[in-house]
Order: structure tokens, then sequence, then C-alpha cells
């Protein structure tokens, strides 16, 4: 299957950045994984990092230069600790912004839990690599904020943005 341009199931890679999860207790990452196939998407690969720039980037890359993944989602990494640094690692990455996603999950994430939500720094985009679009959501570790923005955000537009993001069919 070569870079995905219709709204059947996506091949999507995961990415955990945590100093202190392992595949055992990666909760965030099993969800994310668990309701895409729900979704019926296919996991094309799961990696576990620390927080560490030169392994966030080198791994994103790995994935974005994939024709065979048509989306990668982040987790954890997006608050304020002094070793967070997934947002600052990752946005450089993007040709465009998706600034929707964080607002929209903001939001959400106030009407849950209040105040606290101001404190994450989720974020989406896409990076252009030759004649394909790879769609990056940002999320943050915590499994509460994961469903949220997997059940309410990304699985209901992800057939659609993929569409969209098709380098393929643009003229």
């Amino acid at each position: 299957m070569d870079h995905l341009s219709s709204t059947t199931a996506a091949s999507v890679a995961v990415l955990t950045v945590s100093d202190s999860r392992t595949h055992d207790d990666d909760k965030s990452g099993a969800l994310i994984m668990d309701l895409l196939k729900e979704a019926g998407h296919h996991i094309a690969s799961h990696e576990i990092v620390k927080d560490d720039g030169e392994l966030i980037r080198s791994t994103m890359t790995s994935w974005i230069e994939n024709r065979l993944i048509h989306i990668i989602i982040v987790t954890g990494g997006t608050g304020p600790a002094q070793s967070d640094m997934t947002p600052e690692v990752i946005m450089p990455m993007f040709d465009a912004m998706l600034p929707g996603f964080g607002e929209l999950f903001r939001q959400l994430s106030y009407d849950d839990i209040g105040s606290a939500a101001m404190l994450s720094r989720a974020v989406a985009g896409w990076v252009d690599s030759g004649d394909f679009r790879t769609p990056i959501f940002v999320l943050p570790g915590s499994p509460k904020a994961v469903a949220l923005a997997m059940n309410t955000l990304i699985i209901p537009q992800l057939g659609h943005l993929l569409d969209l993001c098709s380098l393929e069919s643009s003229p």
C-alpha cells in the first residue's frame, strides 16, 4: 500500500516519549493503538523513547520518510516540566500547523478538568515529503487526555484529514 489517499484504513506510527515508561506499562501508547485498531486502522510501528531531542527527532524523521506510514501520533512530553520537550522538537519539523487541534483539545480539556488544561501543549501539523504529506498529532501523556483527543478529535476526522493531505491527488 502506498501513501493513503482514501478514507480506508490508515497505517499509523505511535511514539511514546517518556523517561519512565516501558512497553509493559505504556498505558497511553496502548490506548492509542487500541482505539485506532477498533476504528479499523493499522499500527505500523510503536516506539518508546526517552525525553531526548535527538531520539525523538531521529524516530520522527525515519517515520516521516517511510511512505507506508500515513500518520504519526506522539504521546508524552507536552507538559511544563523541564524535561518536557516534545513540542519544541517536533514543531520545527512541521511544514504547516493545524492550530485548530490544539485549540479544540484545550477547550475540551478545560470543560473536563478546568484551568489545568492551559498546561497542555498539544499540537498538530504535517510534514511534506516529496509527493506525500504526513499528519502528526502530539498529545499529552495522560490516558484520559489521550482518550479525549483520540475519540473526540482525531479518529472522527482521520479519514477526511488523510484525504485532504494526499498530495498525489493535488493539481
